[in-house]
Formats: C-alpha cells, sequence, structure tokens
C-alpha cells in the first residue's frame, strides 16, 4: 500500500531522516517505535505531506506523493490523528468531527453514515456532541482526535503517539479500539513511545533511532528481542545489523 524509498529530511542543515526506507502492505497495523528525537513524527509529517524531503520517494497504491498538497493526500486516502490532539477547542465535539469531513466529495448519506460509525466507536463523544471540544478530558480529546481522522474516510491511518499523556487504564482503551479500527479494514501506522504496547498489536515494526531505521521484524519478532529490550531500558543497543522479516 505504501512505499517510503530512501527518504531523506532536513530541518535547515539539521538532517532529521537519513535514507529511510519502509513499506506499509494493506489492512496491517505497522509500529514505529523509537526514543525522543529520533524522527518518528518527521516521517509522519513527510508522508502527510507537511514536510518535503529533500530525496527519495514515496508511493500510495502505485501513486507518488512526494510533493502533493496535505489536503490532496487526504482525498487520497490518508488521514493524520497528531501528536497531542490538535483539536478545534472553540469548536463543540460535533463540529471537530465533520472538520474531518471536510476533503471528502461523496455526499452527505455516505458522510452521516461514518459520523454514525465513529459515534458508535466512541459512544463517550455522541453524550458530549454539543459541548466545546475544549471540555473534554485528555482520553476524550484523544478519541475525538482519532475520530476526527475517521472521518476523512481513510484507507491508511497515521497515528501519532495516541497514548500520550494518558492514565495507564485508557491506554489499554485505546489500543481496543485501534485493533477495532483495523478490524474494519483500514491499514495503520502507528508511532509511539510505549513500544510494548504498540509491538503487541503490529504485524510489522520499525525502530528508528537518530533518523535511520535500525530494525524491521514482525511486532512479535522485535518485542522478544533481547536488544530492543536493552534500548528501552535506556542501554546502548550491541548490535547494529537490521532483523528482516522472515520470507
Amino acid at each position: 500500500m505504501l512505499n517510503f524509498q530512501e527518504i531523506d529530511v532536513f530541518y535547515g542543515n539539521i538532517q532529521a531522516l537519513k535514507k529511510v526506507s519502509m513499506k506499509i502492505d494493506e489492512k496491517e497495523i505497522v509500529s514505529l517505535v523509537g526514543a525522543n528525537g529520533a524522527g518518528k513524527t518527521t516521517l509522519i509529517k513527510t508522508i502527510a505531506g507537511y514536510l518535503k524531503p529533500a530525496s527519495g520517494n514515496i508511493e500510495f497504491l502505485g501513486q507518488k506523493i512526494l510533493r502533493r498538497d496535505p489536503a490532496e493526500i487526504v482525498k487520497m486516502g490518508i488521514s493524520h490523528s497528531p501528536e497531542g490532539r490538535r483539536i478545534f477547542p472553540e469548536m463543540t465535539v460535533l463540529e471537530n468531527l465533520e472538520m474531518g469531513a471536510y476533503c471528502r466529495s461523496d455526499d452527505k448519506e455516505e458522510q452521516k453514515k461514518d459520523l454514525e460509525w465513529v459515534i458508535n466507536i466512541f459512544p463517550a463523544l455522541q453524550e458530549r456532541a454539543n459541548q466545546l471540544a475544549s471540555t473534554l478530558s485528555g482520553g476524550e480529546q484523544q478519541m475525538l482526535t482519532i475520530g476526527r481522522a475517521l472521518m476523512a474516510h481513510p484507507r491508511l491511518m497515521l497515528l501519532d503517539e495516541p497514548s500520550m499523556g494518558l492514565a495507564p487504564i485508557l491506554v489499554g482503551k485505546i489500543f481496543k479500539i485501534i485493533e477495532k479500527i483495523n478490524q474494519e479494514g483500514i491499514t495503520i501506522l502507528l508511532v509511539e513511545q510505549n513500544a510494548f504496547m504498540a509491538l503487541s498489536i503490529a504485524n510489522n515494526g520499525y525502530v528508528l533511532e537518530t533518523g535511520h531505521i535500525l530494525m524491521e521484524d514482525k511486532g512479535i519478532n522485535l518485542l522478544n528481542n533481547p536488544d530492543i529490550k536493552n534500548y528501552y531500558l535506556g542501554q546502548k543497543i550491541t548490535s547494529r545489523r537490521r532483523a528482516r522479516t522472515p520470507s
């Protein structure tokens, strides 16, 4: 579904992504894990069209998306749930959800069906439909951000740190929702610092370190990899070789 090929991204003179390549197959959950500053959000923003690479290529469903505007990328079937929630605080919950469908060109009945589907996934949002988004709790705001991205009717969903700042009980709930969304046929690229949770639900995973892909493998294999365990205990990874997904 998505091919990310030899991508270099710079912030001024600082190189944030270094020859990064990855692929996502349809209906997968692919998790991207790494420490703060590794380049995870940069990678997400590059796919979404907010950042323009210095070199490389990105293809979605066989079409190049490298130089397309973010709105055009949304129309092609990629939606983005950003880090830090980024809701419209002075709009109601319902208006925030409706904004997710802004780029859609299909009829209102189809959009209404998707709204009902999103509300079924997040019943708390229905109860608060007419409240200002700023009055929601942190967990509810995260649900709203994901729901708004779903309203774009995506084929591929980019989730950037959905568990950030949430209580442990809510983290588990959010990850169950992510699995449910995937079961509906939506492909997911998940960026997460919570490596255990992210790799537990992933078909495949990538480890990003200082702008380059350090390892790639099936999620369960990365989860059980001793180097990854050491890495997330703050110790240096001893092996620099990529772990390829078995054929």
